[in-house]
């Protein structure tokens, strides 16, 4: 697929999440400057690397997706980048991907023995699903995702060695083992339905709960673990985030740090659900995907679905003042 009809896809896609969410209850106030902004690493977009998700490894290197190359990639602290895998290109060249019509890498995540995790949506039974990346191995599916659904965030919990997949056409949230098998449908709840696009997008575990944004609806959701692994009633803990993709916990309680894509912003969202925007297109923003947290270090991917000028990886420091 071309960039200028991914630019047109993710355009329609984004502007329709900006219509159907609801606007918050108090507007993010001024712009509240993290310490240390710059552009750390910029991505080549000729070659498809439009960077989706982040997971980070202890010296600070990030493993990353990059959506429409198929890759998974690695970027060390000097923002070197290193290709770690391509996944398999389908036979149709992904345009029965639902909604976006391109094969995409999206949702990434890390095991403390360097095994990765990652997801990819192809619109095909014999490729959409959760693949594996063991170092010095082939990529392997591990689990199988129905091929008319568009898997994009995975979560991991460490404790209980099961990974959570959201579903942003679907609207279902899957379980499986980091084993592999056959994924179980954990939750199904009206609040992670699409609103014509893509619903049910990040996707973290904190605090006994599963954490998922919907992207179509602008909210940020908490759906407890119950006791054997079942899922909760959703709840509501912020709104009117219009186009929110991802996002990471900053270690005060359970206070965020979100992108917003089609703003073109991130938000700094505290415990009780007000938020405030911390960067911008001025910083270098250009629709921003994915964040990761390293202690007060901050990661944020930017793809550039629509601006189609400069992905890049952003780096700062939080501040300590709330």
């Amino acid at each position: 697929m071309s960039k200028r009809s991914i630019k047109i896809t993710m355009s329609a896609v984004l502007a329709a999440a900006a219509l159907t969410a609801t606007a918050p209850a108090n507007a993010m106030s001024a712009k509240a400057p993290l310490t240390d902004v710059r552009i750390a690493t910029h991505f080549n977009l000729s070659a498809g690397q439009m960077p989706e998700n982040i997971t980070l490894l202890p010296d600070g290197t990030a493993d990353v997706t990059f959506a429409a190359s198929r890759q998974v990639a690695q970027i060390d602290p000097r923002g070197t980048t290193r290709i770690l895998a391509t996944l398999p290109a389908p036979a149709d060249g992904g345009v029965n991907t639902p909604v976006l019509g391109f094969a995409l890498a999206t949702g990434i995540v890390r095991t403390s023995d360097g095994t990765v995790y990652v997801l990819y949506a192809t619109g095909t039974a014999d490729l959409t699903g959760l693949w594996r990346l063991r170092p010095g191995q082939a990529p392997q599916r591990i689990a199988a995702l129905p091929a008319n659904g568009l898997p994009n965030g995975l979560a991991l919990d460490a404790h209980g060695k099961r990974l959570y997949i959201t579903d942003s056409v679907l609207g279902t949230v899957w379980t499986v083992p980091v084993t592999g098998g056959t994924p179980t449908a954990w939750s199904a709840a009206p609040a992670l339905a699409r609103a014509g696009f893509l619903g049910a997008n990040g996707a973290k575990v904190h605090g006994g709960a599963l954490w998922v944004t919907n992207l179509d609806r602008g909210t940020l959701l908490r759906i407890p673990i119950r006791s054997g692994n079942r899922a909760g009633a959703p709840q509501v803990k912020a709104s009117g985030l219009a186009g929110i993709d991802d996002f990471a916990f900053t270690g005060r309680g359970d206070e965020i740090l979100a992108a917003l894509n089609g703003p073109n912003t991130v938000v700094r969202i505290k415990s009780d659900g007000t938020g405030t925007t911390v960067l911008d297109a001025t910083d270098g923003l250009q629709n921003p995907t994915s964040i990761a947290l390293r202690g007060n270090d901050v990661y944020v991917l930017s793809a550039a679905y629509t601006t189609a000028a400069d992905p890049n990886l952003l780096r700062a420091r939080l501040s300590d003042h709330r």
